[in-house]
């Protein structure tokens, strides 16, 4: 490694780390989504555009974007089902590349030339990953071709990983959240079934499931209604 080298590799580091706070910084999945791509069209070198898709039963959600453009990339890979990014959430390959948009492309042979009608002439996917769990998929993009050479691939491949813990994180935290605010309803509502209708704290409780379970309303909607009109459920 030459010394120039293990400069730029240096400032990348004190970048990343300083992402990884920003991202953690986020109060909400929504938003630390759009920080990653952010970061990614700053930290990767010839990114100008980025986003985030995830495919769940062959559907693709975009889930973040820096552009339109890269939105349109993203329904173009839903439309054709073909793409780096739909393949690594899909076969959980790690990286896929597409060096030159101007050339043939064996493997998508639609999606390539409907990507350079949008003026992009490369583009990398990188699988967004856990132990635990495939996320999505990260998308970068360059107006020019062969831009991503070794250094931008591993750069990426790092930020991605980075990425995918924050985004992790920041998703258990939500449910979590959701988790604590639902027992708080549930508890809520027990409590006025109890007070008002004289029923004892396991009563309560199977009312507002059989409610849930009668009219397929979920027991957090069951419960909040009965906290804002006190009535029992029918």
């Amino acid at each position: 490694m030459t010394q120039e080298s293990g400069e730029v590799w240096e400032k990348f580091a004190v970048a990343l780390a300083d992402m990884a706070r920003d991202l953690l910084a986020q109060d909400s999945v929504k938003a630390t989504l759009d920080r990653i791509v952010d970061h990614a069209s700053v930290l990767i070198n010839g990114c100008d555009e980025a986003g985030i898709l995830t495919v769940r039963r062959g559907e693709v959600s975009a889930l973040a974007a820096t552009s339109d453009v890269v939105r349109r990339a993203d329904r173009i890979q839903q439309d054709l089902r073909e793409g780096p990014c739909f393949d690594a959430v899909a076969e959980r390959e790690q990286l896929y590349t597409i060096q030159d948009l101007r050339k043939p492309h064996a493997k998508w042979s639609h999606f390539a030339p409907e990507l350079r009608k949008l003026g992009m002439g490369s583009m990398m996917g990188f699988l967004l990953f856990t132990e635990d769990d495939a996320l999505g998929a990260l998308n970068v993009y360059s107006r020019t071709p062969n831009m991503f050479d070794e250094t931008a691939q591993q750069a990426g491949w790092i930020l991605a990983s980075h990425a995918a813990v924050a985004f992790s994180a920041s998703r258990t935290h939500q449910q979590l959240a959701h988790a604590l605010e639902t027992r708080h309803e549930i508890g809520e509502a027990m409590g006025i079934l109890m007070e008002r209708h004289g029923l004892s704290e396991e009563n309560a409780f199977s009312v507002l499931k059989k409610a849930s379970q009668d009219h397929n309303i979920k027991l957090r909607d069951i419960a909040r209604k009965v906290c804002e009109t006190g009535d029992r459920p029918a």
